[in-house]
């Protein structure tokens, strides 16, 4: 009777290894061919094609939509990534704890690699693919409370090598008098054609302007209240960015006319957390975080009509590709 409870336990025991083991085979498998199928399946037609991260499965490759829909991975690893005039920028983690700015040539040699001293936010490419920037958080920098955090903002000039590596260092005009503030923060750089003048967003205290600078004068001057992660338009007339609708509200893309100061809305942009990108003169693309966490790049037509549509399921940080 011993013997029989002896080898019927072992039996049991092997049973059970088995039931485990062919558990996580099944969940292996199913979850690469989920993987497989995610990259493999198209999104929507998008002029130009797109290119992004792909966050499906946590992979963070950098990927593209055709401009027929299909999606292919490529196999550069980035929690940000931007391209334009033949360059792109990627945010990584370096060495491990690490991250850099990679910067990529069009024939994808990587030409510069910049440390970076917090966790990656924003990238951004000129047109001209000649001004590269990034916005990271700094852990323990917070003007606000210790232990709290804050923005870098960075501006790498290939045509010179020249590194900026904070925009706090820039003269800084708010509301008309020269800043002598201490709790600045910058983030959210776009660069107009002239790869001279760019908008950003300040923070200090509790507000928010949008500003415009000149990186050759190294000055900055505030434009209007709340707006953050501008995006200047390809034909340069219009600035679009993420501003809080009423005081409490969620965030919603706006779309700023230089020459009249005329706001558009864009509807169904709320909850946005991005700097949108603009694929042509009429379209924004940008990534929104739905409530099961996993960012959905969705577009919208920059004069405020209609509604979004999805672009990329499981997608971050786009890029127009012409």
């Amino acid at each position: 009777m011993k013997d029989w409870f002896v080898r019927h336990r072992i039996v049991a025991g092997v049973l059970a290894i088995v039931v485990v083991v062919a558990a996580a085979t099944l969940y292996v498998v199913s979850t690469v061919r989920e993987q497989r199928a995610a990259a493999a399946r198209p999104g929507a037609a998008v002029p130009g094609g797109l290119e992004f991260v792909d966050n499906g499965g946590g992979r963070n490759l950098v990927s593209r939509l055709a401009p027929d829909g299909a999606r292919s991975a490529g196999e550069l690893k980035c929690l940000r990534v931007y391209s334009a005039g033949g360059t792109t920028v990627c945010l990584r983690m370096g060495v491990p704890g690490a991250f850099e700015a990679a910067v990529f040539d069009a024939s994808g040699k990587q030409v510069r690699a910049v440390p970076l001293p917090g966790t990656p936010s924003r990238a951004r490419v000129s047109a001209s693919g000649r001004i590269v920037s990034w916005t990271v958080f700094v852990t323990g920098d917070s003007y606000l409370a210790p232990g709290g955090f804050s923005t870098r903002t960075g501006v790498l000039d290939l045509r010179t090598g020249t590194l900026t590596e904070s925009l706090e260092n820039f003269d800084t005009i708010i509301e008309g008098k020269l800043s002598v503030r201490i709790d600045a923060n910058f983030w959210g750089v776009t660069v107009a054609a002239d790869d001279r003048t760019f908008y950003a967003t300040l923070g200090a205290g509790k507000s928010t302007w949008l500003v415009k600078g000149d990186l050759f004068e190294r000055t900055m001057t505030t434009m209007r209240t709340g707006a953050e992660c501008p995006s200047l338009s390809p034909d340069q007339t219009r600035v679009a960015y993420k501003k809080r609708a009423g005081r409490l509200g969620g965030w919603q893309l706006f779309v700023l006319d230089l020459a009249s100061g005329r706001e558009t809305a864009l509807p169904g942009s709320d909850g946005v957390d991005d700097q949108a990108a603009w694929l042509d003169d009429s379209t924004l693309a940008y990534a929104k975080v739905p409530t099961d966490g996993v960012p959905t790049i969705y577009a919208s037509a920059a004069d405020g009509t209609g509604r979004p549509r999805e672009l990329v399921a499981a997608a971050s940080s786009p890029s127009p590709r012409g």
